[in-house]
């Protein structure tokens, strides 16, 4: 059996290599090189060095957009996390109708980013209308906008995943907390939440991934309006890159600083939340 498994793992895994190459690392070296470059195409660029980072951090409407995108990101991390494992636990004890929910619940997931944009522009537009206001009108609308659509698309699915964390739980502890006098309380601080940490673990990754990278969301409900105020990062780059020109290898430079710092920022909490996983 290992001497077939050695023989036929080039060929299954083979194809799933070239996709990587050619999809993922290929282009990204391509695209770590093109940040230091001045070019409008592939083969025309021309080497400046550190020039477009610098012009990069030098642009207002990159740093508006950054300092935009870690605000975001810290609300929508916590009321999504929040929302989600309250509902979780809720809808794990034993309450009628509660695939129901979970259905109801997870459901907006399913929409695409561009329609749910638009979806909640009308929704939001329309009551903001009666106080003669709306989304565009300032910064602030578009911001707490952005975060009850990032709320209502993903607590769901985040829910989903700390439901399975919580029926994974042992009832033995919880059975011998309660007989040790625990309240629900402690039982849910010092038995439930350490047990659910791999389940939390995924959930922050997620979360702070999607809020980092949210584009067509951002492009559907504000498209940074007003003055770009309400412009993420993502959107930031691509306005860069397709629509000023020359700044195309700026753009480059900009998605470089932007996988950097997500990546950074979700390796750092993947190491943070493992380290308070325990054992079952």
């Amino acid at each position: 059996m290992e001497k077939k498994l050695i023989k036929y793992f080039p060929i299954f895994t083979l194809p799933t290599l070239l996709a990587f190459l050619i999809a993922f690392l290929i282009p990204f070296l391509l695209g770590l090189y093109l940040s230091f470059t001045e070019f409008t195409t592939v083969l025309n660029a021309k080497w400046v060095g550190l020039s477009n980072y610098i012009k990069a951090f030098e642009n207002k409407e990159f740093l508006n957009a950054l300092w935009f995108t870690a605000r975001f990101a810290v609300v929508s991390v916590i009321t999504i996390n929040v929302c989600a494992f309250t509902l979780a636990f809720l809808l794990t004890r034993g309450i009628k109708g509660t695939n129901l929910f979970r259905t109801v619940f997870f459901m907006p997931n399913l929409i695409g980013g561009i329609v749910l944009g638009y979806i909640w522009q009308l929704i939001i537009n329309g009551i903001l209308y009666k106080f003669g206001v709306t989304l565009t009108y300032d910064a602030k609308y578009g911001f707490w906008g952005l975060v009850i659509l990032m709320n209502w698309q993903l607590i769901g699915y985040m829910m989903i995943i700390y439901i399975a964390g919580i029926q994974n739980v042992p009832t033995d502890l919880i059975e011998a907390a309660k007989i040790d006098g625990a309240s629900p309380l402690k039982i849910l601080r010092n038995v439930t939440i350490p047990m659910v940490m791999p389940a939390i673990t995924i959930c922050l990754f997620l979360t702070i991934s999607n809020s980092f990278k949210l584009f067509d969301q951002n492009l559907a409900l504000t498209a940074g309006a007003p003055s770009k105020k309400t412009a993420m990062l993502a959107l930031d780059i691509y306005n860069t890159f397709y629509g000023r020109v020359g700044w195309e290898g700026v753009g480059q430079a900009k998605a470089v600083i932007f996988f950097i710092l997500v990546a950074i920022m979700a390796f750092a909490q993947l190491i943070f939340t493992r380290s308070k996983e325990v054992e079952s």
